[in-house]
């Protein structure tokens, strides 16, 4: 099955090394970022997390050391195990609700965790389910860590934030103190025989800027404070490494299938419509043959000579079919010899330059070679290139391709174009697909595959 570039040759659009279109021209502002900060939307969301944090982490860190106090305390009987569960369940709860506040406020997202996996149904099943649940766990402790950070940051950055917008605003309401407060100003150091004020316009100028700083500054320090809320989130309330390790090799196992369905169905088209149609008629003219050999000799043996040439052609089809499952000159002499047969066959000259000192195991030596062949042909029909280069070598424990053409670009993976399955090909196995087209080119594709050896 070839890939196409159709999609991405020929549209403006260029794609930086994970394939994510790049538009240079995003929105400019006239204040940098450092002044910009205190009247953001982005930094009056994350002051309210943290503002709210608190109150919430009171709850969640009193509710779940009340739960698993007095189910603990009560494991000497029956009782302690469904009060535990429940108190494992109900912070799993608090834990969804934090989710959703993250998400709404911090803009990060987090997937869910894996659900309870119960063999069987009822409240004995539901219990263990929860009891044997890592996230149960997690989430408990995230209500237990979360608060004395809660507490933290609260303070923080409540004071930055009040003090610095007090005293930046301190020319407005500095006046307060002689009218209400019978003194000059804002006291600052006072004994029984000294005292300092902010009474002056020198002093209230220097009062504004130091608050000032203090405000520039609030928004990164309580951005600081939320980064460690992000990683408390997305660390204990987030799935698991092992969770989400299975549900991408699901997601694997299912590409692998739809590609050996798709294949299998590609080379079942390809025999009907192709070898088996010629053998059909073959059997046909044959028979005809048969038929007039005593009659007409010379009109069977034009038939035979007809029938002999089809033959030669049923043959070649069968033999590219062959080659398309799987090359033998793969099998018998690796990817050096199989990528230069493949190049001798490309539209354009191509420069095969394979760096192995042995070979990989068959399985990603066949993706290797069929992730050269349909590049090559991409190549062959869309690029308009007049020079091709195909490089194979090790890093490590990794596979490296890469294939470059002087074509016109514009190669994308996106769109549904062949790239992406490819793409999707080289993922089912841990693999990594890079390309690098701008528009009027060269092309670059980088693809990488783990290394295994028998």
């Amino acid at each position: 099955m070839a890939t196409e570039y159709g999609q991405g040759y020929g549209h403006g659009l260029a794609l930086h090394e994970h394939g994510v279109p790049e538009h240079g021209g995003g929105r400019r502002h006239r204040l940098p970022a450092g002044l910009r900060a205190p009247f953001e939307p982005r930094s009056w969301r994350e002051f309210g997390y943290v503002l709210l944090s608190l109150p919430i982490s009171i709850l969640l860190f009193v509710y779940a050391i009340t739960m698993v106090s007095l189910g603990a305390g009560l494991l000497v009987t029956f009782l302690g195990i469904p009060v535990l569960a429940a108190g494992l369940a109900g912070c799993r709860g608090f834990g969804a609700l934090e989710r959703v506040r993250a998400r709404a406020l911090l803009d990060l997202e987090v997937a869910d965790p894996e659900p309870l996996r119960m063999r069987r149904r009822g409240f004995m099943a539901w219990m263990g389910a929860v009891l044997k649940s890592g996230t149960s766990w997690r989430a408990l402790l995230y209500a237990v860590l979360h608060f004395p950070w809660a507490v933290f940051s609260f303070v923080v950055a409540l004071n930055v934030w009040v003090y610095g917008w007090a005293l930046l605003t301190y020319p407005l309401w500095f006046w307060v103190f002689p009218m209400w407060a019978g003194q000059d100003g804002l006291q600052i150091y006072g004994d029984e025989t000294h005292s300092f004020y902010l009474d002056n316009p020198f002093e209230i100028t220097v009062t504004a800027l130091v608050g000032l700083l203090f405000t520039l500054a609030t928004p990164w320090i309580v951005r600081a404070l939320t980064t460690v809320d992000r990683l408390l989130v997305h660390g204990l309330l987030g799935p698991s490494k092992l969770a989400t390790r299975v549900v991408e090799l699901e997601s694997d196992r299912g590409v692998v299938v739809d590609t050996a369905a798709a294949d299998l169905r590609r080379i079942e088209r390809d025999l009907h419509d192709g070898a088996q149609a010629r053998l059909v008629a073959l059997a046909m003219d044959l028979g005809l043959a048969k038929e007039k050999l005593s009659e007409d000799p010379q009109a069977a043996a034009r038939m035979v000579d007809e029938a002999h040439g089809e033959v030669k052609t049923a043959l070649q089809e069968l033999r590219d079919l062959a080659r398309g499952i799987h090359p033998a000159v793969l099998t018998d002499r690796g990817l050096d010899a199989a990528l230069s047969a493949v190049a001798s066959r490309c539209t354009v000259p191509v420069e095969v330059q394979v760096d192995l000192t042995e070979r990989p195991v068959p399985a990603i030596e066949g993706i290797a070679y069929f992730t050269v062949s349909e590049l090559l042909q991409n190549i062959s029909k869309h690029s308009r290139a007049t020079w091709a280069a195909v490089d194979v070598w090790r890093v490590e424990n990794r596979l490296m391709l890469q294939v470059v053409d002087n074509g016109i670009g514009g190669a994308a993976t996106s769109g549904g174009s062949g790239l992406s399955g490819l793409a999707e090909r080289l993922d089912a196995v841990d693999g990594i697909l890079v390309v690098d087209s701008p528009v009027g080119g060269p092309t670059r594709v980088t693809a990488e595959l783990p290394w295994r050896t028998v």
